[in-house]
């Protein structure tokens, strides 16, 4: 009788030396990553890791799986290469918000319009780390860095707003310091068939350090974040008594047992809704009036391109009277010599 081999963290973990200042969240997230492959019980030999330039993108070292280190922004085209290539693979594509949303935008916005079955781990920490703290396009307008000594004059990307731009099936967001949501997260993206999206904010010591702060306090962190659990009412705080209504076409915080305010006032969380407006309000919340809305926001079934991919070669060979290469040679125009 054959067994399934149950797997650990350890059997993800490399032998490298994991070079990441210390303190950066992204330790965290490389922890979470490996103990939410374990979870998915899918061999490592099973599993690739593509990654472009940045700090995030070390992270294939990391792994004990193939892995691709490329070239700045091109995670994505490399990651659909290798999903379209061999669809047995799980792909899991790192990058930052300079590689991605950056050099790399292009390439974000069509293997998410397209819906390549890839587990895309977005690492937001509103600089660029690696090339030593210059803005990103997820910097705060008036932040000042290395390359905007007197702030910068533009206004961020938000990746949400991207993703839904691009038609996206699957969004979430987790905080480096909150492990176990991340895992949830990561688990629940490596679940659905297609582009998934997971914004982790994490935290730059050295160049950007308190950027998720607000958010990050454990003792206030109940009060200024939502996580949302698809079917579930969408409530908060640390005697989870606030929750979030409609107020017309707007999302509201009320506060259950005022103003005549129930549970039944407050909106369940549906994950799985074609229409993208209620989503796109949750995932744009903002502080300090309204929670950061974490865990996964969007899970919409739709086709895969690689599966689309396949399906069409089959159906074209079925139709097809070449069935082997002598057949290609006797079906082109020939002549004697």
């Amino acid at each position: 009788m054959e067994t399934t081999k149950q797997y650990t963290a350890k059997d993800f973990k490399s032998d490298q030396y994991v070079r990441w200042c210390p303190g950066c969240g992204d330790h965290a997230i490389v922890n979470v990553l490996q103990k939410s492959m374990a979870e998915l019980g899918v061999a490592p030999h099973e599993v690739a890791v593509i990654s472009g330039i940045g700090c995030s993108s070390r992270l294939p070292y990391y792994i004990n799986s193939y892995g691709f280190h490329t070239i700045h922004g091109r995670g994505a085209a490399v990651a659909t290469g290798v999903k379209v290539a061999n669809p047995n693979l799980t792909v899991w594509q790192i990058t930052g918000d300079g590689d991605c949303l950056a050099i790399g935008g292009n390439h974000f916005i069509h293997s998410v319009r397209r819906n390549v079955d890839l587990n895309v781990l977005l690492f937001n920490n509103q600089i660029y780390g690696l090339t030593k703290g210059q803005f990103s396009p997820t910097s705060k307008k008036g932040q000042i860095t290395k390359s905007s000594p007197f702030g910068t004059v533009e206004r961020p990307f938000r990746p949400a707003e991207l993703t839904f731009g691009a038609r996206g099936t699957f969004f979430a967001r987790t905080l480096d310091v909150d492990l176990k949501t991340a895992q949830t997260v990561m688990t629940a993206a490596a679940k659905h068939k297609g582009t998934s999206i997971v914004e982790c904010l994490v935290n730059c010591i050295i160049f950007n350090n308190g950027a998720h702060g607000w958010l990050a306090e454990k003792e206030n962190r109940p009060d200024r974040t939502i996580v949302l659990e698809h079917g579930k009412p969408m409530v908060f705080g640390k005697d989870e008594n606030k929750g979030l209504a409609l107020d017309g076409f707007n999302l509201k915080v009320v506060t259950i047992g005022e103003n005549g305010v129930t549970r039944d006032d407050i909106l369940v969380h549906d994950a799985t809704t074609e229409d993208t407006t209620l989503h796109m309000k949750l995932a744009m919340m903002e502080g300090p009036d309204m929670p950061i809305a974490m865990g996964v926001i969007r899970d919409v079934e739709a086709e895969t391109y690689d599966a689309a991919v396949e399906n069409q070669i089959k159906e074209i060979q079925q139709k097809s009277s070449i069935k082997k290469f002598d057949d290609l040679i006797d079906s082109l125009e020939q002549w004697d010599m």
